[in-house]
C-alpha cells in the first residue's frame, strides 16, 4: 500500500479524483491509498462468489443487486472499496449517474484478503463497517484457508468461522449452499 502525493482531500473531493493513470484509490482519514491491483486468485475468488450470489439473488427474485468494487463511505474522509457487496435497488438508484460510493450501509460486504490487505480487511474494515451498520460482512481469506462470516448484534460483529467443507452460513442469504472448499477452490486455474 503506498500512499499518492496528495496530502488532504475531502469526501467530495475524492468522488470526482481521478489522477489519470487508473489507479483505485481508497480514502483513510483524507488521505489517498492505493489499492495495488488484485492476483489472479483474488479475481476468480471474486467472480466466483459474484457468479453465485447473483444467482441466488434471481432465484430468490430479490430487488437487490451485487456489485464489485463499489465505494462504502465509512466515515467523514473515509471511503473503501469493497471486493463485493449487496445492495438494494433503491439504494443503486440514488446513486443512477454519479460515483458508485454508498453512503447507506449495504446488505452484505465481501472482502477477499490479501497479503498486504490482512490488517485493513480484518481489522480497520470490520471496525468501519460495524460503524456503518452493514449487518452482514464476510472475509474470504485464502491464506488461511476459511472464511469469517461476521453478523452485526448490538452494534459489534459476531464472528463464525467456516473452513474446508462447511457451507457458508448467511443472514442474508439463509438458503445458500456453497462450502468453503468450493470459493477457495474456484482461485485455482486447475
Amino acid at each position: 500500500m503506498v500512499t499518492t502525493p496528495v496530502t488532504s482531500i475531502m469526501f467530495e473531493e475524492y468522488l470526482t479524483y481521478d489522477d489519470g493513470n487508473g489507479s483505485h484509490y481508497e480514502l483513510v482519514d483524507g488521505r489517498l491509498e492505493l489499492m495495488n491491483p488484485p492476483t489472479i486468485q483474488h479475481f476468480l475468488i471474486v467472480d466466483f462468489l459474484d457468479t453465485a450470489l447473483k444467482a441466488e439473488i434471481k432465484r430468490c427474485s430479490l430487488p437487490w443487486l451485487c456489485l464489485r468494487e463499489s465505494g462504502v463511505r465509512t466515515g467523514r474522509n473515509k471511503s473503501r472499496l469493497t471486493d463485493l457487496c449487496i445492495v438494494t435497488l433503491e439504494q443503486a438508484r440514488e446513486l443512477m449517474n454519479v460515483s458508485a460510493v454508498f453512503q447507506s450501509p449495504p446488505l452484505l460486504i465481501v472482502e477477499v484478503v490479501s497479503s498486504e490487505s490482512v490488517k485493513r480487511d480484518y481489522r480497520y474494515k470490520r471496525s468501519e463497517y460495524a460503524a456503518l451498520e452493514v449487518p452482514e460482512y464476510w472475509v474470504v481469506d485464502p491464506q488461511a484457508a476459511k472464511i469469517s462470516v461476521l453478523l452485526l448484534e448490538e452494534g459489534l460483529y459476531e464472528e463464525m468461522v467456516f473452513t474446508a467443507s462447511q457451507l457458508i452460513i448467511s443472514r442474508t442469504f439463509p438458503e445458500l449452499a456453497i462450502a468453503v472448499a468450493q470459493v477457495l477452490d474456484a482461485g485455482n486455474l486447475g
